[in-house]
């Protein structure tokens, strides 16, 4: 079962469920470590908005998620560090010769 939690910033919440507990955008699935992880690479706020499409993501919600990330930081770099080093893994196995 999932469950979401309002946290000071309107438009997050604290979703737990079996994967465990992280922040995402209220009425959608997107964690704010992947929003924040999306803008370190380059996207703007607005394409997020549109290449994702739910009713619920909009520019303030975006907004509202580097506004979270700022104010949970320790929360959060851990996260999206863990995602680069899996990631730098991955892309290490996939060009190692075999």
């Amino acid at each position: 079962m999932v469950t979401d939690i309002k946290t000071e910033h309107p438009h997050i919440v604290r979703r737990s469920g079996a994967a465990g507990d992280r922040a995402v955008i209220a009425g959608t699935n997107l964690a704010v470590w992947f929003i924040i992880r999306q803008l370190r690479t380059g996207d703007s706020p607005e394409a997020i908005v549109k290449a994702y499409g739910y009713p619920n993501l909009t520019l303030a919600s975006i907004h509202d998620a580097i506004s979270y990330y700022h104010d949970h930081r320790d929360e959060i770099d851990p996260i999206i560090e863990h995602g680069d080093r899996e990631a730098d893994k991955h892309r290490r196995s996939d060009v190692a010769p075999r």
